[in-house]
């Protein structure tokens, strides 16, 4: 039997459909799977150890009474799950700690794992409503960790200065197969001319969201429907632009994304300069080139290192607008054939299969001085 695999994640497991679980789903497979998420407010009068299952993967999390609610594991938290989650994943050494998020670091000990595994998928740190002593846990991670992960090229620069070995470059990925339905709804609706052109975004709407370019989009499109697709993390829901050719859907199931993007023209990436974008690596650029879109962007670093060639990038509204007009009626045929090796290198499936075999390759016998391996 592979290690078992417990899993600490900032994020829900049934949350937007992000690399936590495109991987964890994936690494899942023939092993006992724990996906731990922050604590929620409970309505009891004792903290309770909540699982729900999803496939091969028992979702977990601690009710805590309201007074003592928190978003984020601290050291007083670590304590009071150690002992029902160790409960619940059993004795045994044999086991992966697995960390989307550095405030969990107090959890690892009292699991004693064979190996701890930081997968850094975005600069926390950077985020409106940061907790404190975030930057402190994830020096210590970075120490601690047997192998890292990061989500991003800047990203990547960013924690090679901290821990400049044992650290692997894995930009999030797609799963081009999912996204191949959306092309077919795109065609049916190309046949059918006469409706609205549709921008759209997909994805969590929060202070990484240029709200203001969004509004002057809408405004220079007047002609056009945008779509915001996704839940309003973080933001006030009132700050949300007020345009009478903007729809706020909210979250869908990822089931149900290659029909909402096979509805769009163009895809959006309005992204805010600001601390929280300077080092984002957008899973969402790959889904939407997989889906077959023109893709219109702001100059996110890692998109334009990235995918210049195949995103139209942009620095204001006015431009955003121009843009939509302009790649709306592109033929693609030639993008999308250069875009099948990179689509193919980057599926979720080949990535979540080479982090595991760099996990493995960690057990490997040391191969002595002057011996050869095959």
């Amino acid at each position: 039997m592979p290690p078992d695999l417990i899993v600490f994640s900032h994020l829900r497991w049934t949350g937007v459909w992000q690399r936590p679980q495109h991987l964890i789903s994936r690494l899942a497979a023939g092993r006992r799977t724990w996906f731990v998420e922050e604590p929620e407010p409970g309505t009891g009068s004792e903290p309770r150890l909540r699982t729900e299952r999803h496939g091969p993967v028992t979702r977990v999390w601690m009710e805590l009474p309201e007074l003592e609610a928190s978003r984020t594991w601290d050291r007083a938290l670590a304590e009071a799950h150690a002992e029902p989650l160790c409960r619940l994943v059993g004795p045994g050494d044999d086991r992966w700690v697995w960390l989307q998020t550095p405030m969990a670091f107090d959890m690892v000990a009292p699991l004693e794992p064979r190996r701890l595994v930081y997968d850094v998928m975005d600069d926390l740190a950077a985020f409106a409503g940061a907790p404190e002593g975030l930057v402190l846990h994830q020096r210590r991670t970075l120490h601690e960790a047997d192998i890292v992960f990061t989500g991003g090229r800047s990203l990547h620069r960013s924690v090679v200065a901290h821990r400049p070995t044992g650290t692997h470059l894995f930009p999030s990925g797609v799963d081009p197969a999912h996204y191949e339905p959306a092309r077919r709804h795109r065609r049916r609706r190309h046949r059918q001319p006469e409706g609205r052109p549709v921008a759209g975004y997909v994805g969590v709407i929060d202070e990484r969201v240029d709200l203001d370019l969004v509004a002057g989009l809408a405004d220079h499109l007047p002609g056009w429907d945008v779509q915001m697709v996704g839940p309003v993390a973080k933001i006030d829901p009132m700050s949300l632009p007020p345009r009478p050719n903007v729809a706020y859907p909210g979250q869908q199931p990822y089931s149900a994304l290659p029909e909402v993007m096979g509805g769009f023209d163009v895809a959006l990436m309005p992204f805010a300069r600001n601390e929280a974008t300077a080092s984002i690596s957008p899973t969402k650029t790959l889904e939407y080139l997989a889906a077959g879109l023109p893709v219109v962007s702001t100059r996110v670093p890692d998109v334009v290192a990235d995918h210049s060639s195949v995103v139209c990038l942009q620095d204001d509204a006015e431009g955003f607008a121009a843009a939509c007009r302009r790649v709306r009626g592109d033929d693609l045929t030639d993008r999308d054939r250069k875009l099948a090796p990179l689509l193919a290198r980057q599926d979720w499936d080949r990535i979540a299969e080479r982090m595991r075999g760099l996990i493995e390759r960690l057990d490997a016998p040391a191969v002595p001085a002057g011996e050869v391996t095959a």
